[in-house]
C-alpha cells in the first residue's frame, strides 16, 4: 500500500489542458448581422427623407404660398410636362409656316445642266436666264425676302417649301415667224391649289406685260412648260410657275439690253401674288 501514490500526486503529474476556444453560435451571428443591416437601412432612410423634404421645399417657395397651394403647383408642373410635346410640335409648325411665307425660289433655267438655246453669235439661253434670275434674287432679297437661286435640277427642289417658286426661261434663237415675240407663263395642271396657281399666272402676266411692254404670246404654251419637272418635285403646298420671258430671235435686243426691266417685271408679278394686289390684265392668258 505504501508504494501507491496519493491522489494529489497523480493530479500533479497530468498534463495541463488548454482552455477550449469559445465558438460563437449561429444565433449570435444572426444578431450581429441584423445590427449591421439595420444600421445601413437607417442611413438610407434618413438620406431618402432628406431628399424628399428638399424637393418639397424647392417647389414650395414663398411665392407659391401666396399664388397657389403646393398641390396646385405640382399639378401645374405635371400638366406642363404632359403638354410640352404637342406644344413644341405646334411651335415648330408655326415657325415652318412663317419661314415658308417669306421664302421664294427662283430657278435659272438650264443652269447647272446645259446651255439651252444657242444663238448664232454664241449667246446662250442659260447665261441670260442666270443673269435675269440673279437680278430677281437681289431685288427680292433687298426687300427682305429669303430667296433661293436654284439650278435647273437642283437637289433642293425635291420637297421644296416656299411661298412661291418661279422658273425663268427664254424661247428659241431661231426665227419662227413675225408673230414669235413676247412671253408666256404656265403652272402645273395638277397643282394642289389651282386657284393660287392661276392667280400667280395672272399676276406675272399682267405685271410683266405692263413693265416690259412685251405681249403675251397666247397659244404657244407647250407641254414642256405645263409638265415642267420641278412642278412634280416641289412640296405640293408651294405655288409655282414657269415663264418664257421672250424670244431670243425677235426680242433679242430687248433681252440683252434691257435685262433689268425683265427682272423688274418678274419681281412685280411675284409681289402682286404675295401681297394679294389687284389684277387688271390687259389680256387674259
Amino acid at each position: 500500500m505504501n508504494n501507491l501514490d496519493s491522489p494529489e500526486e497523480d493530479r500533479d503529474d497530468l498534463p495541463e489542458m488548454a482552455p477550449e476556444e469559445s465558438v460563437p453560435d449561429e444565433e449570435h451571428v444572426k444578431r450581429q448581422r441584423s445590427k449591421v443591416f439595420g444600421f445601413w437601412r437607417g442611413i438610407q432612410t434618413v438620406l431618402g427623407t432628406a431628399f424628399l423634404v428638399a424637393t418639397i421645399f424647392t417647389l414650395w417657395t414663398p411665392g407659391s404660398m401666396i399664388e397657389s397651394s403646393l398641390e396646385a403647383r405640382m399639378a401645374a408642373a405635371l400638366e406642363a410636362a404632359s403638354s410640352i410635346g404637342p406644344a413644341a410640335q405646334e411651335i415648330s409648325q408655326d415657325l415652318n409656316q412663317e419661314s415658308s411665307s417669306n421664302k421664294i425660289g427662283v430657278v435659272a433655267g438650264h443652269y447647272g445642266s446645259d446651255s439651252g438655246a444657242v444663238c448664232s453669235n454664241g449667246l446662250t439661253e442659260v447665261e441670260m436666264n442666270l443673269k435675269i434670275a440673279t437680278l430677281v434674287q437681289k431685288d427680292l432679297t433687298d426687300r427682305g425676302y429669303e430667296v433661293d437661286l436654284l439650278e435647273e435640277f437642283d437637289d433642293r427642289l425635291m420637297g421644296y417649301r416656299g411661298a412661291v417658286l418661279v422658273s425663268i426661261h427664254l424661247d428659241s434663237c431661231e426665227y419662227v415667224n413675225d408673230q414669235a415675240t413676247g412671253f408666256k407663263v404656265a403652272a402645273a395642271l395638277s397643282a394642289q391649289n389651282v386657284a393660287a396657281n392661276q392667280r400667280l399666272i395672272n399676276c406675272l402676266s399682267e405685271r410683266y406685260e405692263t413693265i416690259t411692254g412685251l405681249p403675251y404670246h397666247s397659244g404657244s404654251v407647250t407641254d414642256d412648260m405645263t409638265y415642267y419637272h420641278a412642278f412634280a418635285e416641289i412640296d405640293p403646298s408651294t405655288v409655282a410657275a414657269i415663264i418664257e420671258a421672250g424670244f431670243l430671235n425677235r426680242d433679242y435686243v430687248f433681252i440683252t439690253e434691257e435685262t433689268d426691266r425683265i427682272a423688274e417685271g418678274i419681281v412685280a408679278g411675284i409681289l402682286c401674288f404675295l401681297n394679294n394686289e389687284p389684277i387688271h390684265p390687259a389680256q387674259s392668258p
